[in-house]
């Protein structure tokens, strides 16, 4: 059973990173940034391995559902994601 609460704990971060880094790529856009920018800018310039991989694997997870777009190291909201955001007003 603590399995399962470990799991659900670690879903409930990924989705916690994962709205952060796009919600501050909507933020920025049109201006693009690479990953490593984008982990300086929200992890700071001394960020952990912990921190570093966090954000690598929401990239990595928003780009695989269609929010976001990796143009070869430059990260950029998708129109989905773009056309949402502005559904809600973000």
């Amino acid at each position: 059973m603590e399995e399962r609460d470990q799991s659900a704990t670690t879903e409930a971060q990924d989705a916690t990173i994962e709205s952060i880094v796009l919600r501050q790529l909507l933020a920025l856009h049109p201006t693009q940034v690479t990953v490593g920018e984008l982990i300086r800018e929200l992890a700071g310039p001394e960020a952990d391995f912990a921190a570093r991989d966090a954000i690598v694997r929401a990239t990595r997870d928003l780009a695989g559902v269609g929010l976001l777009h990796l143009n070869g190291e430059l990260l950029t909201p998708t129109r989905a994601a773009l056309r949402f955001a502005q559904l809600l007003d973000v």
